[in-house]
C-alpha cells in the first residue's frame, strides 16, 4: 500500500495553494460577516460588565440561544471564561477585544 506524502514527512502538493499570509488573512474574524442583531445585543451586554462577562439570559429571562453563543465563539468575538460546576452544560463566556470592537460598531 502506498503511503501518503504526509506519512513521509512531506507536505502534499495542492493545485490551488495560496501564499500562507493570504490564507491567514481570510481566516481572521475581521473578514467574518458582521454580527446579526441578536449577536450584537448579546455582545453589547458584556461591554459594561466586569471582565466583559456575557450573560446567560436575555433581558426577558430567556436563555441566550446556543447558536448565538457558538457563532460568536467561532468568529472570535467571545471566548469561554470558566466552567460552572453546578451547570456544566452552561458555557460562561466573556468578550474578546475583537468582540468589544464589534459590539461598539453601528
Amino acid at each position: 500500500m502506498a503511503r501518503a506524502a504526509t506519512d513521509l514527512g512531506e507536505t502534499p502538493a495542492s493545485p490551488q495553494t495560496a501564499p500562507p499570509d493570504a490564507m491567514a488573512a481570510d481566516a481572521t474574524p475581521h473578514n467574518a460577516a458582521p454580527p446579526n442583531p441578536a449577536q450584537r445585543a448579546w455582545l453589547a451586554r458584556g461591554l459594561d460588565q466586569p471582565g466583559g462577562k456575557l450573560p446567560l439570559f436575555d433581558r426577558e429571562g430567556q436563555r441566550i440561544s446556543p447558536r448565538t453563543v457558538k457563532t460568536c465563539l467561532e468568529r472570535g468575538w467571545a471566548e469561554p471564561w470558566f466552567s460552572n460546576p453546578l451547570k456544566p452544560d452552561w458555557l460562561i463566556c466573556k468578550l474578546t477585544p475583537e468582540g468589544g470592537r464589534v459590539a461598539k460598531r453601528r
